[in-house]
């Protein structure tokens, strides 16, 4: 027998037990500050934590079904031309979609309101040149949709919204996303679940949906730059956030959703300021290290290329940094000779050597620290 399509009550839902959730909100809260000061005592956090952007892409598409790592994306950005097999290629496009719908919205949202206009517009980046882009890119679907083990909806987990309701049920979320609340922490752990069983797009719901954590964030003034990932942990515990979301479906158990997603911010916020602070301090440590190995008026615009970029081949570093040649291959030969970046794959022939800022791609891919 078919199940019924979720019928999405009106938000705010009923029954949120709002007293409950004082010291978790405060508790979540406070790590959430926390981590925003650590963001805003960075130097250039764009480039400095652009590592930890591309692993909540690799993450976040992780969760969908994707294998390519933080470390298959960088050789590929660094060196294109790498054999590579087609699987891995699609993953990677993947996740360049996704860490580049990301950039877009961040560039968006300091001229205009986040909104299903502009969701539709990263839906759309998301799925180009991808697997998905045959499955209406940027456009709220007409057709039934389901999640299930195989393509029979008969066997489906959850069925969405009827296609013909979609459409107002995106109208309640966004004017429950404009609207005062409560508390802004408990708003997002029902905007993020509704969107998600809304399931409003024929493909990337999910994506879109952990996409929007940092985006309504920023847009409620909760941090103060939209880069905050919360990907890690809900791959982590990935079982449970599908029973947690499945549970508001088939329960209306909103409150079990909102105790797993208020956990979910507080950990990562402390992991994410944890791997901030760390990278902070491995910036500040090259800073003194880089110019006495190097005693090089360049030393400054090698470091910040190889945290720009910490996989990388000797034609990009030289284009990043401006560096002249000549110098620029001594300076990396002073690098690897005091370990602070590897070989990753060595040269032959017309193939460039790949290096690695081994100690970043640590910090950003370490689960815990």
């Amino acid at each position: 027998m078919t199940a019924a399509p979720y019928v999405p009550e009106p938000l705010p839902p009923e029954g949120i037990d709002w007293e409950a959730y004082i010291p978790q909100i405060a508790s979540a809260n406070r790590a959430l500050a926390r981590y925003d000061g650590i963001f805003q005592a960075i130097p250039n956090p764009g480039l400095l934590l652009s590592p930890l952007l591309t692993q909540e892409a690799v993450l976040s598409s992780r969760i969908e079904g994707t294998q390519a790592s933080l470390e298959d994306v960088l050789r590929f950005e660094a060196n294109p031309r790498e054999r590579i097999s087609d699987t891995t290629l699609a993953d990677i496009q993947e996740i360049i979609n996704y860490r580049e719908a990301l950039n877009v919205a961040v560039d968006a949202l300091k001229t205009r309101r986040l909104d299903t206009a502009l969701i539709c517009d990263l839906h759309r980046i998301l799925l180009t040149d991808s697997r998905g882009m045959d499955r209406e890119p940027g456009c709220i679907r007409e057709i039934q949709n389901f999640i299930g083990r195989d393509a029979q909806i008969e066997h489906a987990i959850f069925v969405p919204p009827a296609p013909g309701i979609v459409p107002g049920a995106l109208d309640d979320w966004e004017a429950y996303l404009q609207r005062e609340e409560k508390d802004v922490l408990v708003q997002l752990s029902v905007l993020k679940a509704q969107f998600e069983l809304i399931h409003p797009f024929c493909d990337g719901n999910g994506r879109i949906g952990r996409m929007l954590v940092p985006l309504i964030m920023y847009e409620k003034g909760l941090i103060a730059s939209p880069m905050f990932y919360v990907s890690a942990y809900l791959e982590r515990h990935r079982p449970v956030y599908y029973e947690r979301l499945l549970a508001v479906s088939r329960d209306r158990d909103w409150n079990g959703w909102i105790t797993f997603f208020l956990h979910a911010i507080e950990e990562q916020a402390e992991e994410n300021g944890k791997k901030a602070k760390a990278i902070l301090d491995l910036y500040d440590e090259m800073k003194r290290t880089v110019p006495e190995v190097t005693r090089s008026q360049y030393a400054v615009a090698a470091i910040d290329a190889i945290f720009g970029t910490p996989i990388f081949i000797p034609p990009e570093f030289y284009e990043q940094t401006g560096i002249p040649k000549k110098t620029a291959n001594r300076i990396l030969q002073q690098l690897r000779e005091q370990d602070i970046i590897a070989v990753l794959a060595e040269g032959g022939g017309r193939r460039a050597t790949t290096y690695v800022f081994p100690r970043l791609i640590a910090i950003t891919e370490g689960d815990r620290l």
